[in-house]
């Protein structure tokens, strides 16, 4: 069942969903997260009507398959690390997630600050992607921006 003010998940985060700074809730600046995985080979920016709520924050959807999916299994759309920079996780700190740049690896979003840093991180994905988990484990629930 989906209701256009959307579906409550909750999942146990280290730190909170990243909703950036334009004020309000809502995750990976209402870009959908499904069409990532599924969508034309570019990101699609999600509406308001097909909204999920998970982990405190509001995903917006392209349509209601893609809220469906969503909501029948979060984990396997929400970006890593709650949508904050990767390649800041991976050092060890919070910094906002674009998502424009982005990688999908192993079945997994990962978003990057800008297009500088997402080439940083793309040369050596692997060692970033073991550092950013092992990271996003230990960070304080009350972890701020930049350290």
């Amino acid at each position: 069942m989906l209701a256009v003010s959307g579906i409550i998940c909750s999942v146990a985060i280290a730190a909170p969903t990243y909703v950036g700074t334009e004020g309000g809730d809502v995750a990976v600046s209402g870009y959908d997260a499904v069409s990532y995985f599924t969508g034309p080979g570019i990101p699609l920016k999600g509406d308001a009507k097909f909204t999920v709520k998970h982990d405190g924050a509001q995903y917006h959807f392209a349509n209601a398959e893609n809220a469906t999916l969503f909501a029948a299994d979060p984990a396997a759309f929400a970006p890593q690390f709650g949508g904050h920079c990767a390649w800041a996780m991976a050092r060890g700190y919070l910094a906002p997630g674009d998502p424009e740049q982005y990688a999908v690896v192993d079945g997994k979003l990962y978003l990057n600050f800008n297009r500088d840093v997402k080439a940083k991180w793309d040369a050596n994905r692997a060692n970033f992607i073991t550092s950013g988990h092992k990271n996003w484990k230990q960070l304080p629930a009350d972890a701020k921006f930049g350290g």
